[in-house]
This record gives C-alpha cells, structure tokens and sequence, in this order.
C-alpha cells in the first residue's frame, strides 16, 4: 500500500492536464506533422504502427517472432476498443496519443513488435528493439563508456595472505565467473574501429541496452498544447495510457533458462545473493551492478559496507554490555537503594499532586540494577570508541567507494541530466537565457520562484512544528498516566510477584508511553511521506537529481523530528525542569512536570530506543517481505484460469510488482535513520550496533529477495557515489558527538558519581577517610519539609497523604533551616562544572581524533590513484596511436597522389 500511496502521489502532477485537448504531434524522418487531435483515425494515414505477431510459444524467449532481434523494453497498454467502461471520446484521444507516440518511436529508428496476451485478450504487449544503429548513436550523445581493449592490469588482492580462510565467504567463482576488465572511452562512431568489438549483439550488454531505449522513450514527442510540447512514456503510463513500461528479467528467479544463449544472471542472483542459504556470503556486486546498473550496486555496496563495520562496532558494544552486566553486583549505589536499611528507610517525596503517595526508594531496587549495567564506565568508553568509529567508517566507505567508481568505470562520468518531462511540461513563460543569448522556456519568473519556495519552507516548517505538536501531546499523556500508575500500582517491594518487582509506576509510564510513540511515528510517518512528496512536486525541481535531493533533506528533515524528538526530551529535558517539592513547576498550569528515577533518565531513554529501533526494523522487515509477496499472490489468483498456458515473458514480468520512482530512496533513507539512532544516542544503549547488525543482514537478503523475484526488473542507472546520504551522515556523525557527551554528562549519574567519589566522600566534605561509593545515595537526595510548600495559588499537596514530616528527593539542594534553604549547594555547582569540563574536554579529543583520521586517510587510495592514471594514460595512447595511424595512412596516400599528379606535370617538360 505505501508504494502504490507514493507512485500514486508521484504521479498526480502528471495526471493534471494529460486529458486536455491539444495537437497530435508526428516525426518524419525529415519533417514534424501536427495533426489536431480531432478526426477520424481512418483518415490519418501518417501513423507508423507496430505489426501483430502471435506469441510463439517459448516462455523464455528474449526476442522478436524471428528469434533474432533482442527486446530492449516491452510498453503495455489495455486496447481501448476493449475497455470495459467504454468512454468513446476519451479513449480515442488516448488512441490517437499511443499511436503517434509509436509512430514517431518508430520514425526515431526504434523496431516495434505487438502481441496480445494470452490470459487477457485486453492487453496488448509492444516489444521494443534498437538496432545498431540507433545504438551507436545514443551511446554518442549520451557518453557511454564502452570496451576499447582488455585490461592487462595486474590486480593485487589487499588480503592475499588471508584467502583460504575468506574462500568461504566469497561468492562460487565457477558459478558466477568474474567479469573481464576493459580500458573504455566514451563511445564516438567515427572511431568504431577502435572499440573491442568482436560481435555486434554482445558489444552493448543487455542493461546498456535498456539504458539508451528508455532514454529515447522518456524524450519522443506525442503531443503539443499551448505551444507546450508533451512527451516522454512517464507521463503516458500515470496518464493510463499505457498500463507499463519495464525492461525484461532474463529468466526465472528459481530455474535456468532453456535458452543456451541465455547467461540466467537473474537465477545466478537469486541463488547466490537472495537465497537464505547464501547469508554468510559475500554478495556478487559485479553482477549486482551489471544486471541492475551502478545506481542498485552502489547501494548494495555501501550497506554492505556499513554492515561489515557494523560487526566492530557490534563486538565493542557487547563487551561494554558485558562489562557492565557482570559488575552489576558491585554497584555500591544500587545495592544501597536495595537495602531495606538504606533505600528501605528513606522515605521519597510524591511525584504528583494528591493523588501520587509517599514512597520507599527501595521499590526501584530492580531498575537500580538494571541500570548498573548501562551506566557504568564501560558506557563512557562506548561512546568515544563510537566518535571514532563513525568516523573511520565514513572514511573507508569514501575509500571504497573511489575503488567502485574506478572498477566501474564511473570516475569521469559525463551525464548533462536532462529536465524532467514534469518540469517541462509547465514551461510557459519565455525569458532570455543570459550565456546563449536565446530564447528559452522556464515553469515560473523569479517572482513565482520566491513565492513557491516561501510556501514550501513555510509547509515544511508547520509540520515540524504539528510534529513536535504530537511529542507535547506523549509528554502530557506521560505526566497523566504516571498519576494513575501511581495510585493503582503496589507499592509492596517484597511481593513474590516478578511483576511488582520491575513494573514502578516510572517504568510502567516509560513502556507504555514509548509504545504508543511508536505507533504515532509510524502513522505520522506514512503522512509526512505524502507531504514531503506534495511539497517537492509544487517546488517544481529542474532535474531528476534536483528532486531526489530535495525530497532527500524533507524526509529527512521530518523523520528526524519524527523519530528522534521523543528521544531528545527523555536524554536531554525530562526532569531537569522540575524545580523541588516546594515549589514544583508545572505544564499548561495543571500537570506537574515529570522527573526521572533517582538514578536518572538513562535506563528510560534505552527502553526508549529499544521499543523504537526494534519495532521499526521488525515492522519494515515484516512489510517488505509480506506487502509484495501478498500481492502478487493475489494476482496470481486473479488470473488462476480453467487451463494453465504458457505465458511469454514480457507477460510474467508484467504481474510482478513495479519498484517505483522512488524505491531507492526509501531504502536508503531507513538505513540513514537507522544509522541516526546506532550514533546519536549509543551511550544509552551498547547493544543499538548489535541489532542493528543483525536487522542489516536480513536488510540485504530482503532487497535482494524482493529485487529478484518480486519487481520487474529496473531501467538500469548510473551513480558515481550515493548522492546527498553521504554530508547527511557527515552531519550525524558531528552531531553524535555532541549528543552522546551531553547524554553522558546530564543524562546518565556518571559524573555525580565521580564528583562524589572524588571530592565529597572525604574530608572537607565527606565523612570517610578513604575514597568510597559508600554514602553517595544519601547525599544526592535533598531534604524537604511537606510544611514548606510555597506556591499560594494551590493547597498544600502533601497535607493529608500520611504522618509524615520530611521527604527527600532528587536534587542537590540545602536542607529547611539552612541560611540558604532549598538553593543549591557547593556538590550541584562542583557537579554542573564537572560536567561542563566533561563536554569540552570529550568533543575537543574526539573531534582532533576525527580530524586527524580524515587528515590521515586519503579519501582515494594510492593504489586506486594509479590506476585511474594508468588508465588514463594508456587510453589516451590507445586512441592517439589509432588515430596517429589513421592519419599516416591517410597521409599516404596524399602524398601518393601528390606524387602521381607532380610526374604527369613534369614528363611534357622533360620530354
């Protein structure tokens, strides 16, 4: 349902006019006809039409009828004589626009074959073909690097020493045998003979091949209105003129072809890439990338990148969790609030007005301990390793990402990206173009601009602020429902029930109120989706990488807020607002504002992340395998007949699942939000890289699962690298610095402890002769007489509750009767000092680690440099020598004729 929601959404601009009236626009091969869209069709007898072939009866077959001309793209369309809801005037205009669009794809070169479908006598399938011709052509003009001779390169193996033991992990060379290497060169047809062509049908491979098709389709003309020219198939098909558009899979997912011709590289990727059993395995990017084009491969490769350094960053976590789970038991401060000598006999001011009681501190015996596990040294330790880590990681992907572009011949790549056909289809205003001095066509003036980005900057800052709207409404809901907890929860700390034991009125308000956030970020989700796709389609960006990148920051801009905003109230300003008992402060002048345990919010703010991360990696999971499966079974089902026939190919991959505009882009935007939560907030939560290595493993084989046997096949893309996630990571990275430092110094009790362990525990301050955790409970909790209540406006909250004089609470403020009462003390300023030292001192050292490891890391390695230059050099001889010989043959033979022409002008003389 998403996708469908998002391709709908996408889609609705182009849908606006497409039913206006205009001119039928047809190419002839030296001339352009407009025909007015009225008129009989019998009339017309400029349409170029695909001829009717039968299907021949070979379900694997990648070809024409006559065997010999490979399909390129398949265009399905419903026969508009044949629709149920037969609107006569409609479905002609929509006739006429098919037919002069493949008229003039025809007149553009482009060989078209129609059949209809065998199990629904509606459908009619074209099956495009581009000759060599035409080939050779758009490879020129669109700068395709193609093979001039074999690479003889050496390449060296970084881990040659360690080959028997990765053997295991690398993909069955004699399954999937590797690709040969070429030198390449951006194609020209005036040096064809300097390209290694050795048989024309394999010179462009089948995903090129798509390649340049598709962009003939996206650019053949079909329509002018208002001076306005309409083309390209992306509008057709959201028009519904044609249902789809869609290269072909080579074969089945699960059997070989029964073409010998056929290399099955879709079976060769399912079996050694999507199939469970090759989990462990390495994945195959060079048939990734060859089958569905640089654009997928350089995804794949960086989460598998990021995954394979996720398993470092993994083994750290689970050691300081480790760490800290088994010196629980030596956790001073916890085992005094278990003590019924201690925690039993201190009695805690309530949390709320009237309704909350008195309560014992040893009730939180269990989240004490709890707690011991996460906040401890081996948190602090995390953090910083985590600071260096994302920055090693960040850092090595650029590595290998110059690795990929050099192996994937992407380092120079040339691609002037066109307008998309959205944009220029609202082109009515004529302005002059300031460098050519000519005439050209924009959407809106510069006073239109201004006004559609101040509409989109005001759009996207009201639903920022309509989502921290709904944080505020989890804050209020957490400060109600901590009242009913607290009145209906036992408060019998010694109960042999296990859910007395954990279930506090804080840790039932934290579940509770962290799962109904989830819910609400999902559902907010959903919506900021379909928000952030209106808004970038009003801002009317130029390019196809302009729109990406604009949609990129506002669904990132939104999902941050979304999913981390929860987040930074618990780490950052739940209870630290709170004033004392005396003089509570209060939210919207009714509820009392929220505290934290008397160890703090840390453990609240893991529970947090763990209700978040893991349900959102549960919940994508679960969608990602059950939404396209679901629904290609009901196809299946829809077109269960009374006799099985074969079905063609192109009709196959018809009733798969179309991937849409955007598909990518969603995959990548859950692993950068994932990647948010592993460096954002990892000092409350060690275990955050561990699940989120393992969601990652099963992430892979889910894409590649639903890429290979679910989806038809993509139009295979080029990218260099993966585009505007890579400064959105750098921007993370920065920002977790500072957020983990911050979240140890006032979230986590790390360095009041270590103020007490240090100054308090002995002499001027303290009582004991030695440095000592013993005591430190006591003296973080502050004293408060119930008759002090200083607020006017309200009665005294206490009055009534029990006999009770005296309370404590969490702060570190002076006791009644102090010339100073209720201000805080010397240990609160020597606290807020430390931490303050704390921030500074860990931001500068990790940040001059960062520095100087981008400093140090070249972000191209050596090797890489020498190759590209190597490369380079010996491409540029290659096509000089080639071009030297022409020239000296050519040469040659002026001089041979000059030569012919000098004697016959001289013998008369001599003679």
């Amino acid at each position: 349902m998403q996708m469908m929601t998002r391709n709908v959404l996408l889609n609705m601009e182009l849908e606006e006019d497409d039913d206006e009236d205009g001119d039928i626009v047809l190419e002839n091969f030296d001339q352009t006809i407009v025909c007015p869209t009225f008129g009989s069709l019998e009339n017309q007898q400029d349409f170029r039409t695909p001829e009717f072939e039968e299907f021949n009866g070979k379900p694997d077959s990648l070809f024409f009828t006559d065997g010999q001309r490979r399909i390129d793209f398949v265009l399905v369309y419903e026969d508009e004589s044949k629709k149920e809801n037969n609107k006569k005037g409609t479905n002609e205009k929509q006739k006429r626009k098919r037919q002069a669009y493949e008229s003039n794809l025809i007149c553009h070169g482009l060989q078209l074959e129609a059949t209809r479908s065998v199990s629904d006598d509606k459908l009619v399938f074209v099956k495009v073909h581009a000759p060599w011709e035409v080939l050779c052509t758009y490879a020129e003009i669109m700068h395709i690097k193609l093979p001039l001779k074999p690479n003889d390169l050496k390449m060296r193996s970084a881990f040659g020493t360690l080959n028997w033991f990765t053997k295991v992990l690398r993909v069955n060379e004699s399954v999937i045998k590797p690709e040969q290497e070429f030198f390449t060169a951006p194609f020209e047809k005036s040096r064809m003979n300097d390209f290694y062509i050795l048989d024309r049908d394999s010179f462009f491979n089948p995903a090129t091949r798509s390649r340049i098709v598709y962009f003939i389709l996206s650019r053949v003309k079909y329509q002018v209105m208002n001076n306005v020219s309409k083309f390209g198939i992306n509008r057709l098909v959201s028009s519904g003129i044609y249902k789809a558009a869609f290269p072909l899979h080579d074969c089945k997912f699960n059997y070989e072809s029964e073409d010998p011709s056929c290399p099955s590289e879709r079976y060769l990727l399912y079996r050694e890439w999507a199939h469970p059993r090759s989990i462990y395995k390495k994945q195959p990017l060079d048939l990734i990338r060859k089958y569905y084009g640089e654009k997928i491969g350089i995804y794949f490769a960086w989460l598998g990148y990021y995954t394979q350094m996720l398993l470092l960053a993994a083994v750290v976590g689970v050691a300081c969790f480790l760490y800290g789970y088994l010196n629980q038991d030596n956790c001073t401060w916890s085992k005094e609030v278990c003590d019924p000598d201690i925690g039993g006999q201190i009695l805690m001011c309530p949390q709320c007005d009237r309704l909350c009681p008195f309560w014992r501190l040893n009730i939180t015996c269990e989240s004490s301990k709890k707690l011991c596990i996460f906040d401890s040294f081996g948190t602090l330790i995390f953090a910083v390793f985590m600071g260096v880590w994302v920055t090693l990681f960040l850092e090595f992907w650029k590595r290998r990402q110059a690795e990929l572009e050099y192996e994937w011949d992407t380092v120079e790549l040339q691609q002037e990206e066109q307008a998309r056909p959205e944009y220029e289809a609202q082109c009515n205003h004529v302005v002059i173009n300031e460098i050519t001095q000519e005439e050209e066509r924009i959407p809106f003036t510069t006073c239109g601009k201004c006004i559609r980005i101040t509409l989109c900057a005001s759009a996207v800052f009201f639903w920022i602020l309509l989502i921290i709207a709904s944080v505020i409404g989890i804050i209020v809901y957490r400060l109600s429902v901590f009242i009913v907890f607290s009145t209906t929860l036992p408060k019998n700390p010694n109960g042999t029930d296990p859910i007395q034991k954990y279930l506090t009125p804080q840790m039932a308000t934290s579940i509770t109120a962290s799962i109904i956030s989830f819910i609400i970020i999902m559902i907010l989700n959903t919506i900021y989706e379909k928000v952030a796709i209106m808004i970038t389609n009003f801002e009317l960006p130029r390019t196809q990488t302009d729109y990406e990148n604009s949609l990129t920051m506002k669904m990132f801009l939104f999902q941050f807020v979304n999913y981390y905003s929860s987040c930074f109230y618990i780490a950052f300003f739940k209870g630290k607002f709170v004033g004392y008992p005396g003089d509570p402060v209060y939210w919207l002048g009714k509820y009392r504002n929220e505290e934290c345990d008397p160890g703090g919010c840390l453990l609240e703010l893991t529970t947090q992340l763990t209700i978040i991360m893991g349900g959102k990696a549960i919940w994508n999971n679960i969608q990602e395998v059950l939404l396209p499966w679901v629904m290609n079974l009901i196809g299946r089902y829809q077109r269960v007949s009374g006799s099985e026939r074969i079905t063609p190919r192109w009709e196959q991959d018809y009733h798969l699942q179309p991937m849409g505009k955007l598909g990518l882009f969603y995959e990548y935007l859950e692993m950068i939000i994932q990647f948010g939560f592993v460096t954002l907030f990892v000092a409350s939560f060690p275990l955050a890289p561990l699940l989120a290595l393992v969601n990652n493993i099963l992430e892979i084989r889910v894409d590649a699962w639903k890429l290979t046997t679910q989806f038809r096949r993509m139009v295979p893309e080029k990218a260099r690298d993966i585009g505007a996630w890579q400064p959105i990571m750098q921007g993370i990275a920065i920002l977790a610095v500072v957020t983990n430092a911050m979240i140890i110094a006032f979230t986590s009790d790390m360095i009041p402890r270590l103020v007490y362990y240090w100054s308090f525990s002995i002499p001027p301050y303290g009582e004991h002769t030695h440095y000592t955790m013993d005591g430190y409970i006591n003296n973080t909790l502050s004293v408060f007489n119930i008759t002090d209540f200083k607020n006017t406006d309200k009665e005294n909250p206490y009055i009534g509750l029990g006999n009770y004089t005296l309370c404590r609470y969490r702060d570190f403020r002076n006791p009644p009767g102090h010339p100073q009462e209720y201000k805080h003390n010397i240990y609160y300023w020597h606290v807020i000092a430390a931490k303050l030292a704390f921030i500074i001192v860990m931001e500068h050292i990790i940040y001059s680690v960062k520095f100087f490891i981008s400093y140090a890391i070249p972000d191209v390695s050596k090797i890489t440099k020498s190759k590209i230059k190597r490369e380079k050099y010996l491409t540029q001889k290659l096509l000089h020598e080639s071009h030297l010989k022409d020239l000296t043959k050519n040469m040659g033979l002026i001089a041979e004729r000059m030569g012919g022409v000098v004697d016959s002008s001289l013998r008369p003389k001599l003679e």
